[in-house]
């Protein structure tokens, strides 16, 4: 007992502190924010304590979930994240692909695909609130404006102001933003695979198409799945860039992140948890299983 403490007491002495704090500012806010959700707060006097709030244990996640206003923030954004993960997934692909071929000029191109990854969500919010600008005709700007330079003025639209497809128009800067970043990952995947494999597949007669299909792309395929995860639990918490380009109270831009700040911001707290407790349950549904299927695959 005495050897097993002395070989496992001074590691647990330097995890304690992590862990103290990790317990606290995580799980401890984590159930904080839970219990607040159960609760009726909704007004400025329960928050400030003037009132008391009562439990109503899960009545907020029902009116959540049968409001109209919410469901369209859930349908904006499985549309955000099918567009925003296919783009991004499409874009890095194709990009890693090409440099993985002898290039020259590698390092400008790369850099240049990563550059926008540099830039905050809301530096380029701003600017592709101007590109993405609804004005058409004589008031164009923007996008617009270049479709109307060029005599693509049927290509006109009014982007994020277009109250079921909106959405998908603050997709494109996202994608843009963040086809780079997957870009690289693929890149390394492609980097890691030794030349021998492509060798012998040549030697054995096989076509281009085949040597991806049997043998790159397998070996691609939990790159693919760690950028898939990445990305998509990204896309769920978008917030800064929609904030950025549309508003608020914009109804045909409003995702769950969206409510929850405009919750807090009028003082209901108890809504504001509840969505924040739907969001990590939807985060938790995408990650959890990728973790369990890592951990098992590194202890075989």
């Amino acid at each position: 007992m005495l050897k097993k403490l002395r070989r496992l007491g001074p590691p647990l002495l330097m995890l304690t502190p992590s862990l103290i704090l990790v317990g606290v500012f995580v799980y401890g806010l984590i159930a904080a924010n839970f219990s607040t959700s159960f609760t009726d707060n909704h007004t400025a006097a329960q928050a400030t304590g003037q009132e008391p709030a009562a439990f109503v244990w899960f009545t907020n996640y029902f009116d959540l979930l049968a409001s109209e206003d919410f469901q369209h923030s859930l349908m904006n954004l499985v549309l955000y994240t099918l567009v925003f993960l296919a783009g991004t997934m499409v874009m890095g692909f194709l990009w890693a692909w090409m440099l993985d071929k002898p290039v020259k000029g590698e390092g400008l191109f790369r850099s240049v695909y990563l550059f926008p990854m540099a830039v905050s969500f809301i530096a380029s919010g701003v600017v592709w609130r101007w590109l993405l600008n609804s004005n058409q005709d004589e008031q164009a700007s923007g996008l617009n404006r270049l479709f109307q330079m060029v005599g693509l003025d049927f290509l006109q639209n009014n982007w994020w102001n277009n109250v079921t497809f909106g959405i998908i128009a603050i997709a494109v800067p996202a994608i843009w933003q963040l086809s780079g970043y997957v870009m690289a990952l693929f890149l390394a995947g492609f980097r890691g695979i030794p030349d021998e494999l492509r060798e012998a597949a040549r030697v054995d007669g096989a076509s281009e198409w085949k040597l991806y299909r049997y043998v790159l792309f397998p070996q691609l395929s939990p790159v693919a799945l760690s950028a898939l995860i990445i990305i998509g639990h990204m896309s769920l918490k978008a917030f800064d860039l929609i904030m950025s380009i549309s508003k608020p109270a914009n109804y045909q831009t409003k995702v769950p992140a969206v409510d929850m700040y405009v919750f807090k911001s009028s003082f209901d707290y108890a809504n504001a948890a509840a969505v924040g407790s739907i969001l990590l349950i939807i985060v938790a549904l995408v990650i959890v299983p990728y973790l369990i299927r890592t951990n098992r695959e590194e202890k075989r």
